[in-house]
């Protein structure tokens, strides 16, 4: 069945809430012929009286009151989905990032990020699992590892190379010249990134390493590089500061590419998707000036 025309409709309720066409008018910011044509419209088209004069006053008859009770539910219902996707496409971009990412690379941008891309709702979820993007309150996360995800949107930020870094105080007391010179050094451990798979890549066996410090901690791992205590095996990206600011440096030239890397993930059904794809392209320009 085809519905009057929602300006119709809209009409009628107006005019019965009010009593008064000239109201209803004023409302609706049209004439009082206007509103009188719809309501005459709208009697032809369902073949019934909806309104009579009394007086000064226009009276809704008993349909008349009945149809204009039932738009102004419709309405209150429609007001509240527009609200409800409002508020939705305008709260906070929430943005999940692993620990290291976060301390690493992002804090070092956070105030150019907001500058450059006028976002001024940015929340940052510090946290090292894979959040659930729709039901985890996530509109972004900067996820660490090869993809794709299912169900989400994805681009690749930083490619992964790995390389030993350490401190220039350590370097100077342990000279290293090549691969071979790290057997003979403390080595610190990530447990999620073995030694072996860069003695590998670079040539060599992967040898039985001694006892050592082992982190489960990125940042951690890279403090007590820093701090002296042994060479590292670095991830590009989250070693960058520590060297420019010549807290680590790299004792060997060359770098081993990996298959992971760091990626921009988001839901291309979030209704915030038109902010998050201003973040997307901020990102993956920073990260291409890497």
């Amino acid at each position: 069945m085809r519905l009057p025309p929602f300006t119709t409709l809209t009409a009628l309720e107006a005019a019965a809430r009010h009593r008064s066409y000239s109201r209803a008018a004023d409302e609706l910011f049209v004439t009082h012929g206007a509103v009188s044509q719809q309501i005459r419209k709208l009697e032809d088209e369902l073949g019934v009286r909806l309104f009579l004069r009394q007086g000064n006053r226009m009276e809704p008859t008993a349909t008349g009151a009945a149809l204009a009770a039932s738009v102004t539910e419709a309405l209150a219902t429609l007001r509240h989905g527009v609200e409800a996707a409002r508020n939705a496409a305008c709260g906070p971009i929430v943005l999940s990032t692993g620990a290291a990412f976060a301390t690493r690379w992002l804090v070092t941008r956070l105030a150019r990020l907001s500058a450059e891309t006028g976002e001024p709702d940015l929340t940052v979820r510090v946290e090292d699992r894979v959040s659930d993007l729709s039901t985890d309150g996530v509109d972004v996360a900067l996820r660490f590892g090869v993809g794709p995800w299912p169900g989400a949107e994805s681009v690749r930020l930083l490619s992964e190379r790995l390389f030993p870094v350490c401190s220039p105080g350590f370097l100077a007391r342990h000279p290293v010249n090549r691969p071979e010179d790290l057997l003979s050094v403390p080595l610190l451990r990530h447990t999620a990134l073995p030694w072996s798979a860069w003695f590998s890549a670079v040539g060599l066996p992967a040898p039985n390493l001694p006892p050592s410090l082992g982190f489960d901690d990125t940042s951690m791992m890279l403090d007590a590089a820093a701090q002296g205590l042994g060479v590292a095996l670095a991830r590009s990206g989250l070693s960058e500061r520590d060297i420019r600011d010549g807290r680590l440096v790299r004792p060997l030239p060359g770098a081993v590419d990996v298959e992971t890397g760091h990626h921009f993930v988001w839901r291309a059904d979030n209704p915030k998707a038109s902010r998050i794809l201003k973040l997307r392209d901020w990102f993956v320009s920073e990260t291409a000036a890497d």
